[in-house]
């Protein structure tokens, strides 16, 4: 296939090379106008884009809706306790106030809307059964599929028996299986 060439290519590149500089020159005056615009707008006080800023709840005067903090309970050990701002508070200190009248940590019986405290025990003895069988039936299987080394149908029988197995033991040999079924039973006081 022959092609030619147009004798006028040179022209035509230098048409679209002062095209592109027009246009960039354009933009650039485009941008200048809003640069200046904006300039003007933050000199009168206006802004075009609201701006995010930190005040601290003592400089506003308003108290938090509520705080979360970590502190020891009667028995010492570590607990973390809430604030609320709906909590009636009779003494009429600052809800953010971490320490009692003698100068220690507030002793806590209960929840922050005053209710007793309750202790549970988490039993996952069933659930760790029910693991510990399915890892024996696996090594049954395993042990029935050496043994019957000869019988491929017995062997593929056997081996689809062993992924359902596995697959099972998969989906309940982890913390959130052992969690959603374990039984919570109350301490009596």
């Amino acid at each position: 296939m022959a092609m030619q060439v147009n004798g006028n290519y040179e022209h035509s590149r230098t048409d679209y090379a002062e095209r592109v500089k027009e246009k960039q020159a354009a933009e650039r005056a485009e941008k200048a106008k809003e640069a200046e615009k904006a300039a003007e707008e933050k000199k009168s006080g206006k802004l075009s884009e609201p701006q995010d800023e930190y005040i601290s709840s003592e400089k506003s005067g308003k108290k938090p809706t509520g705080l979360y903090w970590v502190g020891k309970d009667e028995n010492g050990s570590r607990k973390i306790f809430f604030d609320d701002p709906k909590a009636d508070h009779a003494n009429g200190k600052d809800d953010r106030s971490r320490e009692g009248e003698d100068g220690k940590e507030p002793k806590v019986s209960g929840g922050s809307q005053g209710e007793p405290e309750e202790k549970c025990v988490t039993n996952t003895d069933k659930v760790d059964r029910e693991i510990k069988m399915l890892k024996e039936k696996k090594q049954q299987l395993e042990q029935q599929i050496q043994s019957a080394s000869g019988d491929e149908k017995k062997i593929r029988e056997l081996e689809k028996k062993l992924a359902q197995v596995e697959n099972e033991l998969s989906q309940k040999d982890n913390d959130t299986y052992r969690r959603q079924n374990a039984s919570v039973s109350e301490v009596p006081q």
